[in-house]
């Protein structure tokens, strides 16, 4: 076979995605060529398809050693931009734009940018793009998580219309466009835009599963009269989204004939100990058993209410949860036995996401020496290995281990003077306590905070420290410490 017919059948099997063909293709053609930059070049960027970054990076740096063209070097731009070397792909991006000035050129620089935290840079070259294809999508919805990033939601907002302008039925603007209007308190819009999540629809799938009858029966609650009927509602999301959310269930249990409640099974004890006269199921009923006449997500109940405004936040003056007694006592007479300043902390909740929200165990060290103070780790599951740097150096008590679910958690919260922790379900379960509570806020921070950051809005008794420069939690632990030392006199 002729070395171009090789090369035709090599180049079609690798726009049809025989990659492993094509690959053999590739390589017995450069057994006989081995100065085919074409072929080198191509090789790179197969095995950039299937992430294989070190032989990519080999083959296209030898293209272009064999013949320097700019198509190369944006293939090896863009093999750096994908393995994380932002780095060397703006280095690269920010030369070649100069040459070849498209919007993906452009566009790729931005990400480079957005890579190494250069906001600004990020944003400049982002406007670059969109002044050659106005209607780059990606451009509108990356300047919108830059607009986050300064704690801009309004903007944030206006980017991702404009995105929607673009692809009006995507879901996934549609929901950043929730987050950013929330985060500006704008629930009316924000709620509405806040039913296109995922975890909605998966939570009404999972029920499916389990009800596949009543739930192809009976209809989602969307503002119905419910004096006689009866409303099923289940968990979606994290632990601190339901905690949260919560505070609506004394509301809902007067509207309804039965209200049935279906959370994680970790928050069921300490919900049938604020059930407010709801069912709570632990484990699920078999469908010949379980009657209701709707059912809704538990994430979608303040939409449905038609909550907007401060009407949302639904204060309670004394809290909506509160700790098992038997547990209270427990937690107190066997931990909490001194006249010490009582302080539960935890550094780490889920990190599926938001990892800038995670402490490092020794943040709190400075604390630990503060006179007249007492520490409880409240720490379970997922970072309560690093709770061993502490065991040898201080006298922190650890609660976490203690803990098998929320009521537990509530009950030795109460016994607490102070809770200060990360962005976690903890503050949540100390904020429907009305328990004091001091919340750690990385740099860009959840929706839930707002704008304001002087107060927080859903709970009276949570005091609110966050980032002024990214990754910078030593100016956040200095001003709790001083904090600290005040109210331990």
């Amino acid at each position: 076979m002729a070395s171009s017919q090789k090369f035709e059948q090599a180049f079609k099997k690798h726009k049809q995605g025989q990659l492993t063909e094509a690959r053999d293709l590739y390589m017995e053609i450069l057994e006989k060529e081995p100065k085919n930059d074409q072929v080198w070049d191509l090789l790179g960027v197969l095995y950039h398809q299937i992430n294989d970054y070190p032989e990519s990076e080999l083959c296209i740096k030898k293209a272009l050693q064999l013949t320097p063209r700019l198509y190369y070097l944006e293939n090896l731009a863009s093999l750096y931009l994908d393995k994380g070397d932002f780095e060397l792909s703006a280095a690269l991006y920010s030369d070649i734009v100069k040459h070849n000035s498209t919007y993906e050129n452009w566009f790729n620089l931005a990400m480079a940018y957005k890579g190494c935290q250069n906001w600004e840079k990020s944003k400049e070259a982002y406007y670059k793009s969109l002044e050659i294809n106005p209607d780059g999508y990606e451009a509108h919805f990356n300047l919108a998580y830059l607009a986050l990033n300064d704690n801009n939601p309004q903007k944030a907002i206006e980017c991702y219309k404009k995105a929607l302008n673009i692809k009006p039925e995507d879901w996934e603007a549609t929901y950043f466009l929730a987050l950013a209007y929330m985060q500006n308190k704008d629930y009316k819009n924000g709620l509405k835009a806040f039913e296109s999540r995922l975890c909605r629809q998966s939570a009404i799938m999972s029920q499916e599963k389990i009800y596949p009858h009543l739930m192809k029966e009976k209809p989602i609650w969307q503002g119905e009269n419910l004096k006689d009927k009866v409303l099923f509602t289940y968990y979606e999301a994290g632990f601190g989204d339901i905690l949260m959310f919560y505070r609506y269930m004394p509301i809902l249990t007067k509207m309804c004939k039965k209200v049935i409640i279906k959370p994680q099974k970790e928050l069921a004890a300490l919900f049938r100990e604020n059930s407010y006269g709801a069912e709570v199921l632990e484990i699920f009923d078999f469908e010949k058993e379980m009657y209701f006449d709707y059912h809704i997500p538990f994430l979608s109940i303040p939409y449905v209410l038609g909550y907007e405004g401060d009407n949302i936040f639904v204060h309670h003056d004394d809290g909506y949860l509160r700790a098992n007694s038997a547990k209270t006592k427990y937690y107190k007479e066997k931990y909490c036995q001194n006249n010490k300043l009582k302080i539960g902390i935890k550094w780490q909740g889920n990190t599926h996401y938001d990892l800038e929200r995670v402490l490092k165990v020794e943040d709190f060290f400075p604390l630990f020496e503060i006179e007249n103070t007492q520490f409880y780790s409240f720490q379970t599951f997922e970072g309560a290995e690093e709770f061993e740097k502490i065991r040898s150096k201080y006298n922190v008590i650890d609660l976490g281990s203690t803990f098998t679910n929320f009521s537990d958690t509530a009950g030795a919260i109460e016994n607490m003077d102070l809770i200060i922790s990360n962005d976690t379900s903890l503050v949540h379960l100390a904020g429907g306590m009305q328990k004091q509570c001091w919340v750690l806020l990385p740099y860009i921070y959840n929706w839930r905070w707002h704008t304001d950051l002087s107060k927080c809005d859903w709970y009276d008794s949570v005091k609110i420290y966050r980032q002024k420069v990214h990754g910078d939690w030593t100016s956040v632990f200095t001003k709790v410490k001083e904090n600290l030392i005040k109210l331990a006199k």
